[in-house]
């Protein structure tokens, strides 16, 4: 999975890392928001505390389907607020599989990008993991109106 691939997208995700950098915590709030823009149908998402979390920075709960036939599926979610230079590799995502429950999909936030291998590994052994990284930030935000870094600044002053 990729990187921002223009320079207002690099510029974004710098301006993100930035806002985080003094307390990469607080960015699992921001990596929520991200993951709703992904997935519209979460109906809760609760962050666990920063420490003794159980491996994941938060739960929730995804609907599938409408009306009276709609099942709610449960998800963990886990942000890693990376540079640029630096993947997440098989170490840190091992870490989310092994957590899942069963019937459970997991969902990953970065700033950054996954490791070819642990990216080849999700998708050979079928792992249920939504990859959101910095290149899908950045779209996910220009969808949202959030087109440069002022405008990212802006929406980051509420996290």
């Amino acid at each position: 999975m990729s990187l921002a691939n223009t320079e207002a997208g690099h510029a974004i995700i710098q301006a993100i890392r930035d806002y985080f950098k003094d307390d990469e915590f607080r960015f699992e709030r921001c990596a929520a928001k991200i993951a709703e823009f992904m997935l519209p149908r979460i109906v809760s998402l609760d962050l666990t505390r920063p420490i003794r979390d159980g491996g994941r920075d938060g739960i929730g709960r995804y609907q599938l389907g409408d009306g009276a036939s709609a099942v709610d599926v449960s998800f963990a979610l886990e942000a890693k607020c990376y540079s640029m230079s630096s993947s997440v590799g098989v170490k840190e995502l091992s870490r989310l599989i092994s957590r899942l429950r069963h019937r459970q999909f997991g969902v990953l936030v970065t700033t950054s990008f996954v490791h070819d291998q642990a990216y080849k590994e999700i998708k050979e052994d079928q792992h249920p993991i939504i990859v959101i990284c910095a290149s899908d930030i950045v779209r996910l935000l220009k969808n949202a109106g959030i087109t440069t870094v002022p405008d990212a600044k802006a929406w980051l002053a509420v996290f």
